[in-house]
């Protein structure tokens, strides 16, 4: 069984992975400022707070495995349910467990002199390992992912301590300009139309860096104490994360005017580049490969629990209902996600584009989550529920039109990404209504 200490570092490996290196870049470009930099950031951090108040309701209610399956299953429908396990398993989880081996071979390609075949093959290697881990022991896999995720948190701890000691910077970007001055439409800024539009894009990448916040809700069933604990567990876990982005950014801004770190790319690299050197950029580049280690294994993790619960509910193969006899783990789901992983590397090769979709599709899940809430709140208001959503209905109401507001920015700006997660969708809905739609309606009746 997972501790409360388990749980809360199986969502910091979630959280921090590739994205708070890589998605500054993006946002700086969007918001040339870094007070509107640090707002945005701060406002995901607080979308991301509404969500986890909605599912630390729902994850006391329902301390079981299978996280946004069994919300919309017991909220809304089992087709919601069916749906919102097929995206969440073969769009979200498998996907980025395929784009984050990928990422972690390619980063390896030159020291090694792989060829794209190589790359395939380790990528691939990769998955297979970090799942022969999971098959083995649920204790073993969080000991590896708490080795990685105090790691994480030691090496940026460090970065955020010592790069303004010691490094080479400066509080101008802080100075040069504010919030106010861009609203306003001053020298050189967006018009405010504008920057309100910049500012929903940049949420995109921001909520995208967030993602993973409740990834203890997925394993409740293995976690101690799970009514008390699963809660607990998500506000302790993206609080930590939350502090840790925004101090992290300050020291990007500290190390690179807003301009430069638009045009970084690899931010932790190029932050360090300009503070430390390029010894410095070295370092920081391998931590980017133990972090997206890291959150390869916190993924690993989570996704065979949704095809655990859905084939308990005869809504996937039976087989993946199973757990090992003598690892007591769901030994024949992690064996599907790891072949569907895999076989996502050895089509698209590269980083996947398919990865941008699966924010779309989270963005939908994460909908679909609220809206289950409030159905169960107007259906059932005298169930037992040991932990309310503070706020409600006005704190969940926001984040569910915030969550509307990106999805439909997302859409505008990637129709492609957003009409093929949509089919993903339909395709799901087909197959609910050929195969499982009548099984579940003979045992609505026998209830």
């Amino acid at each position: 069984m997972l501790g409360l200490g388990d749980a809360v570092l199986l969502i910091v490996a979630s959280v921090v992975g590739s994205g708070i290196f890589f998605t500054p870049a993006r946002v700086a470009a969007l918001l040339p400022d870094a007070g509107l930099i640090a707002l945005a950031w701060t406002v995901g951090a607080l979308l991301s707070l509404a969500g986890a108040f909605a599912n630390a309701e729902l994850g006391a209610m329902f301390p079981r495995a299978g996280g946004d399956y069994v919300y919309l299953r017991e909220g809304l429908h089992p087709a919601a349910g069916f749906l919102v396990g097929w995206l969440s398993f073969f769009v979200i989880y498998a996907g980025t467990i395929a784009a984050l081996a990928v990422v972690f071979a390619e980063a390896l390609a030159v020291p090694l002199g792989l060829s794209r075949r190589g790359i395939v093959a380790l990528a691939a290697a990769v998955i297979a390992a970090g799942s022969l881990i999971h098959l083995r022991s649920t204790r073993l896999a969080a000991v590896v992912n708490n080795g990685t995720s105090l790691a994480k948190l030691a090496a940026l701890l460090a970065f955020v301590v010592v790069g303004p000691i010691v490094g080479t910077g400066s509080y101008a970007p802080w100075l040069e300009a504010t919030p106010v001055d861009l609203a306003s439409g001053g020298a050189g800024a967006p018009p405010p139309v504008d920057l309100v539009w910049r500012f929903g894009q940049a949420l995109s990448p921001i909520l995208f860096s967030y993602l993973g916040w409740n990834a203890s809700v997925y394993v409740a069933s293995e976690i101690r104490d799970p009514v008390r604990n699963v809660p607990r567990s998500l506000f302790l876990g993206l609080g930590l994360c939350a502090v840790l982005y925004l101090a992290v950014n300050a020291v990007y801004l500290y190390a690179l005017p807003p301009a430069a770190l638009a045009n970084a790319g690899d931010a932790g690299a190029a932050a360090a580049r300009g503070l430390f050197g390029e010894a410095g950029a070295r370092w920081v580049s391998a931590f980017v490969l133990v972090s997206v280690l890291g959150t390869l294994n916190a993924t690993l993790l989570v996704g065979p629990r949704i095809v655990y619960a859905m084939s308990l509910d005869g809504h996937f193969v039976s087989r993946a209902g199973r757990v090992h006899a003598g690892f007591r783990t769901p030994g024949v789901a992690i064996g599907v996600q790891a072949l569907v992983s895999i076989g996502l590397v050895v089509f698209l090769e590269t980083f996947p584009r398919a990865l941008d979709f699966t924010v779309f599709g989270i963005v939908l899940a994460t909908c679909g989550d609220v809206v289950a809430l409030f159905a169960l709140r107007r259906r059932h208001p005298l169930r037992t529920r040991p932990f309310r959503a503070r706020g409600h209905p006005w704190v969940p109401g926001i984040y569910l039109l915030a969550n509307l507001a990106v999805g439909v920015a997302i859409a505008m700006a990637r129709p492609r990404e957003a009409w093929t997660t949509l089919g993903l969708l339909g395709l799901g809905l087909l197959l609910y209504a050929a195969v499982f739609a009548r099984a579940d309606a003979r045992g609505a009746g026998g209830r």
